[in-house]
């Protein structure tokens, strides 16, 4: 499979990477980790309106730009390497992906219109206090008809961006099975609560339902194929925004050890650091590798995308950590510092490690495929 970008890819990658540098420097990102929202609502609107960022994998007809993985793969990386403090995943991703997997038309054309212009956030309730990404009729979110109409009663947890998303697309059993239904981020009966988490550069929330109005999308009893749909997409983006974070980690580690000087030379030429150094790129370049496969594998269509979807978080995750960890290392006594951007990148790498299913998790999901392939 050949992993190569055509010239508007690589333009977008370029364009991208410099309008990051200017809106998304280590010290805006502290800033925003201490706002309420922990984003910025102004730079969402010109993330859209300059470069159509929240667009990019909707239909053209309702919008967008109507691209795909690769292209998403080039974002998210280029926005796990600035840290950027933004509801990307959330609403571009899991909200949009959803919406298509949902083939509900007339939801689409109210909802992907105003997340492509930032105009809308919108995110993906499903996971409760198990913290599992998959809606079962374990559910405890439940949605029942009432006076010809739908109202949600539970909890969900871990909900990205939960907090100050303009519309929320829950995940609730019914009497046909779990159900997927739209619910307003004014509604009646609803409470928001912001969760303290290790990452402060991407916000989650508990969201109480209490005789919500929702509005059902798609089919009732659809909402497993439909997120199962969403999350795949979001595994493969969050592989790319991890591939990026390391590798800028790899990128400031490497810039140290060529400057920081220790008995009379760069401690980058010591054999224990090179080697360390040599070890940790190689890792990179393998965890690209697995990103890449599940973007191009998405791109395609491909069967095999389940499998390559969870071998590329599990990696990625691994490869994140790994990485992060070393760079505090290297940076020696100034990279434990909470005045050193380390431990931003160490926060996320292990707090993206743990999202949508932890490394372990995502190797039995392969084995599982593995095993039912054979048979």
């Amino acid at each position: 499979m050949p992993f190569s970008f055509d010239d508007a890819q690589e333009q977008l990658r370029v364009e991208l990477r410099r309008f990051l540098d200017e809106v998304s420097p280590p010290g805006e990102v502290r800033r925003l980790m201490k706002t309420e929202r922990g984003w910025d609502r102004a730079l969402w609107q010109r993330m859209a309106c300059e470069l159509g960022l929240q667009g990019l994998a909707v239909p053209a007809e309702l919008g967008g730009a109507g691209l795909g993985p690769v292209e998403r793969l080039v974002v998210l990386e280029e926005m796990g390497r600035a840290l950027l403090c933004a509801p990307y995943l959330a609403c571009a991703v899991l909200a949009v992906e959803a919406l298509r997997a949902s083939g509900d038309a007339a939801a689409q054309r109210e909802l992907l219109p105003g997340i492509a212009s930032g105009t809308t956030v919108a995110t993906l309730a499903v996971a409760e206090e198990d913290g599992a990404w998959n809606p079962t009729s374990a559910m405890r979110t439940r949605a029942d008809r009432r006076d010809d109409a739908w109202a949600i009663d539970g909890r969900k947890s871990y909900v990205l961006d939960g907090a100050h998303a303009d519309c929320l697309l829950v995940a609730a059993q019914t009497l046909r099975g779990p159900s997927l239904f739209l619910v307003a981020g004014d509604a009646p009966g609803l409470v928001r609560r912001s969760l303290q988490t290790l990452d402060g550069t991407r916000r989650q929330a508990e969201l109480t339902f209490a005789a919500v109005p929702a509005r059902l999308i798609g089919v009732e009893g659809d909402a497993a194929r439909v997120v199962a749909h969403a999350v795949t997409s979001a595994l493969v983006a969050l592989a790319a925004e991890q591939v990026g974070g390391a590798a800028r980690c790899l990128e400031r580690s490497v810039e140290y050890a060529k400057t920081r000087v220790q008995f009379g030379r760069p401690i980058g030429g010591f054999q224990a650091i090179k080697h360390r150094c040599a070890d940790l790129l190689l890792a990179l370049e393998s965890a690209r590798s697995a990103a890449y496969a599940a973007a191009w594998a998405e791109a395609d269509a491909s069967p095999e995308l389940p499998l390559l979807a969870s071998l590329a978080k599990a990696l990625c995750s691994e490869t994140y950590v790994q990485v992060a960890t070393e760079m505090i290392q290297i940076h020696g006594g100034i990279g434990f510092t909470w005045e050193h951007d380390a431990h931003l990148y160490f926060r996320r790498a292990r707090s993206s490690e743990a999202m949508l299913g932890s490394p372990v998790h995502h190797r039995e999901v392969a084995a599982t495929y593995l095993l039912d392939g054979v048979a």
